[in-house]
């Protein structure tokens, strides 16, 4: 192939070059198979193949590191679903047959988990995992995965499962580059633990024949297929300057002049728990807990949660754990919380405003989390999402504190949140801003829609400014304000956090250690100035380059 750049997102850094080779692809639903006649015995070969799946996912645990283990272990339970078994055994009563009934439920699903966006929507990787490895075993061939590899290769695939990334062999794979995925999925984050370096959203390198060799940036996104010498001599140039500016990036977070800035992971279940808690980070700033809820025709009883959240709160210590309340609704429908269609599900009845309703849901969320916090001592902290007054703020807080939690907060994702903070903030003990909702509501763009892209620039000045208010509400009150939206990974951006006034930034773990990074190359007085420019520009592009000029010249090689 002729020399071409394709560019997609750096979900572990470092560089490589070498062959491509492709994962060995699943085969999808037989389009000629008969239909249903007996949906019990149907159902009965579905739940074997899906047991058959958990056993061989549980079979890799021997192979792949303490990192990887609780992946495959949550990727078997969710084989293990009987919410996933009652979907199927749904599809198959209709007269669907064996694979195309496995196919439609697992996408309904995926549809579900997409609405979520963000985390939830990276789960859709794992789901679709169980699922072709499930047709395979009805269909009785080899599952998808990838293929042995005589020398060392880089990966490509539309998406690679995180149970193949588990036990991937570090020496024979140089780099990895998929299609489709995404910076918090599960094969992102285990990329980044292997060292191997990744990018996703690399459009066209399905197209790249095998053999063909290609250079890899994971740090910026970056693929080179046919690549000169003088590409691949860049390429490790630009690795060795950002294993420089990485190097000793381990601690609490903190500015160089020594400003303490905690560093956080955004979480969704007790197996995203496991794996953050075993890196080098302060607490999670965002335990989703949505995951419990989902995929059910009936709400977790209130054993299952203490359960769950005491094996979360576990795995932390002493660590802070900042839990969110359900963030469900009309957008994102429960079976046993359905009420009833809205024209504007966006601006409904979601988030508290579900939990208002539906008190039955927030009581038992809250005992549940009491019980846990009882059972550990752990420093939890619980917040709710879509809090919009004061007396929403007020009706939480006391729901909250009734069970003897003893930390309170609310999400500011609103525009209302942010501007009357001062007043939210006086009647809880913290904020966090939730970035993504806050900005698809500033901006009135829809955050799954592409064609939107440059209204949800994280840069856009009108957004920062509804930051800084937030922030001057925490500072009129005392109360810390953090962030857990996407916008607390970005080493730049995260600059521009702190000099507004945030005080903790929740992220996808891999991007701990370049925000800590950046942070220590600063002091605290030129990320205020940044901020100032950043909020006072004109543009998005022009808050961007107002800030990357202040910068220090070795956190370029951290972008």
């Amino acid at each position: 192939m002729t020399r071409h750049v394709i560019h997609g997102i750096g979900v572990s850094a470092g560089t490589a070059s070498g062959p491509v080779v492709h994962v060995r692809p699943a085969p999808g639903f037989d389009p000629n198979e008969a239909p249903t006649t007996d949906a019990t015995a149907a159902s009965r070969r579905v739940t074997d193949a899906l047991e058959q799946v958990a056993t061989g996912l549980e079979a890799r645990l021997a192979k792949a590191s303490d990192h990887a283990k609780p992946v495959l272990q949550a990727t078997a339970m969710m084989a293990r679903d009987p919410g996933l078994v009652t979907a199927i055994d749904g599809k198959l009563g209709t007269g669907l047959g064996l694979t195309r009934a496995v196919h439609d439920a697992v996408e309904d699903y995926c549809a579900m988990f997409e609405s979520l966006g963000g985390y939830m929507a990276e789960r859709v990787t794992d789901l679709r995992d169980v699922r072709d490895r499930t047709i395979c075993r009805l269909l009785g061939v080899a599952e998808p995965g990838v293929p042995d590899l005589r020398s060392p290769s880089v990966l490509a695939a539309h998406d690679l499962a995180p149970a193949e990334t588990a036990t991937l062999a570090r020496d024979k794979v140089l780099g990895i580059v998929t299609s489709a995925g995404g910076p918090t999925s599960h094969t992102a984050i285990l990329a980044a633990q292997l060292g191997i370096p990744a990018v996703v959203q690399a459009k066209g390198i399905t197209d790249t024949p095998d053999g063909t060799i290609v250079a890899l940036d994971g740090g910026v996104g970056e693929v080179v297929v046919d690549p000169s010498p003088a590409d691949i001599s860049q390429l490790s140039e630009r690795a060795r300057r950002r294993s420089a500016a990485l190097a000793g990036s381990s601690g609490e977070g903190a500015t160089y002049d020594g400003h303490k800035v905690a560093l956080l992971a955004n979480i969704g279940t007790a197996a995203d728990a496991r794996a953050a808690a075993a890196q080098d980070l302060e607490g999670s700033g965002l335990f989703r807990t949505e995951f419990l809820f989902l995929d059910r025709e009936s709400a977790p009883t209130l054993d299952e949660q203490t359960a769950t959240y005491t094996e979360v709160l576990r795995a932390f210590g002493t660590r802070r754990v900042v839990v969110r309340t359900l963030d469900a609704g009309a957008d994102k429908p429960l079976p046993f919380a359905d009420l009833g269609p809205e024209e504007n599900p966006a601006l409904g009845r979601r988030g508290l405003r579900l939990g208002m309703i539906r008190e039955d849901l927030l009581d038992t969320q809250l005992k549940a989390l009491a019980a846990a916090y009882r059972a550990t001592g752990a420093d939890i902290r619980v917040m709710a999402p879509m809090v919009g007054t004061v007396e929403e703020a007020e009706y939480f807080a006391a729901k909250v504190r009734a069970v003897g939690l003893p930390k309170v907060g609310v999400m500011v994702e609103v525009p209302a949140a942010a501007l009357r903070a001062d007043h939210l903030l006086s009647v809880v003990d913290f904020a966090s801003l939730g970035t993504n909702d806050l900005q698809q509501y500033t901006m009135a763009a829809d955050r799954m829609q592409g064609e939107l892209a440059t209204l949800l620039d994280p840069w856009q000045p009108a957004l920062l400014q509804l930051v800084r208010s937030t922030c001057e509400g925490g500072r009129a009150t005392g109360k810390p304000i953090g962030v857990c939206g996407e916008a607390g990974g970005d080493p730049l951006l995260a600059l521009v956090l702190v000099g507004l006034g945030v005080s903790s930034l929740s992220m996808a773990p891999g991007k701990v250690s370049a925000v800590r990074a950046s942070l220590r190359l600063h002091d605290l007085a030129t990320c205020q100035q940044m901020a100032a420019y950043a909020v006072a520009a004109r543009t998005a592009k022009d808050a961007r380059n107002a800030v990357q000029a202040l910068v220090h010249p070795q956190l370029l090689d951290l972008l």
